[in-house]
């Protein structure tokens, strides 16, 4: 039997992808532009490629996971920032 059937993985979370996708939203609406769905997905993917993950399974984890370093949040900024910019490029 694999690990899926015997185990329930839908409380591991990868936070980075929440603290990415609010920060793509701010950035975007601050340029004022409106990309397409494929766009957005790839701006996610690729700033999410950029940054070191932040898994979190518990209730302590997410306490912990919601203290986000400043350090962490400019690597998201920037990672953003970029992914904006290459995808907007085409």
């Amino acid at each position: 039997m694999s690990l899926l059937d015997t185990y329930n993985f839908e409380d591991l979370v990868n936070e980075a992808e929440r603290l990415v996708i609010g920060e793509l939203e701010q950035q975007l609406l601050a340029r004022g532009d409106e990309p397409d769905e494929d766009q957005v997905l790839d701006m996610a993917a690729y700033a999410l490629n950029q940054v070191s993950p932040r898994y979190r399974v518990n209730l302590l984890g997410r306490i912990y996971a919601r203290n986000v370093p400043e350090q962490y949040q400019d690597e998201i900024r920037s990672a953003v920032a970029v992914a904006i910019a290459k995808v907007m490029r085409g």
